[in-house]
């Protein structure tokens, strides 16, 4: 039998996950009373939306080695678009923020260049794994040179949540949610690994074992 593959998968997932930002952005800058505050309230729900898709692709492997199941299957096998979905979700970010900063003047001289360093090299990667999720390019790149990239990617853009998260608790304690989640996170994709390592090595030690008594 086929497996089953739900309606939204592959492209159409990622249309679908364009569509809900784009419209979520749309609906949250129109709901508020002025201009001003709807674009900075746009800012705050495409940072939710983007963590909330990082944290899907994150644990994706590691749910389907410790969860094992259709639910954990599908969401490992549509990571790559979930993780353009985030890519999608960060690039309208960055363009709230910049339409915020243009009509709110105030806003970047109150930053300062060291507070921008992180999330520019959060960008940075996230451009990198972006371009080489298409298959045209990744077929320039080694799987080594390519599972590298992604994976450091991955660890710094956690890093990247996590300091802007734990930086914002003293000032208002609901940031202590998000931070645990990426915590909680962290701890099921390292977990994940250990238990995948722990799986190959088994099945080599089988493979050997089978090979003995063939001998």
């Amino acid at each position: 039998m086929n497996a089953y593959r739900p309606y939204f998968s592959g492209w159409s997932l990622l249309s679908l996950i364009a569509v809900a930002v784009l419209a979520m952005t749309g609906l949250t800058i129109v709901s508020q009373a002025g201009l001003v505050e709807g674009v900075h309230s746009a800012v705050r729900a495409t940072a939710r939306s983007s963590f909330a898709l990082f944290l899907l692709a994150f644990t994706a492997s590691a749910f389907a080695v410790l969860l094992p199941g259709p639910a954990s299957a599908a969401l490992l096998r549509e990571r790559r678009y979930i993780g353009l979905g985030f890519a999608f979700s960060h690039l309208v970010h960055a363009v709230v923020i910049y339409a915020y900063g243009r009509l709110a003047p105030e806003f970047w001289p109150g930053r300062t260049g060291l507070a921008n360093v992180p999330g520019s090299i959060g960008y940075l990667f996230l451009l990198a794994m972006t371009v080489t999720s298409f298959k045209p390019v990744a077929r320039r790149m080694s799987a080594s040179a390519w599972k590298r990239l992604h994976t450091a990617g991955m660890w710094v853009l956690a890093a990247v949540f996590a300091l802007s998260y734990f930086k914002r608790i003293a000032m208002n304690p609901a940031y202590a949610l998000p931070f645990a989640l990426l915590i909680a996170a962290t701890a099921v994709r390292l977990v994940g690994k250990l238990a995948l390592r722990n799986k190959r090595r088994q099945r080599a030690a089988s493979t050997a074992a089978a090979a003995l008594r063939a001998s």
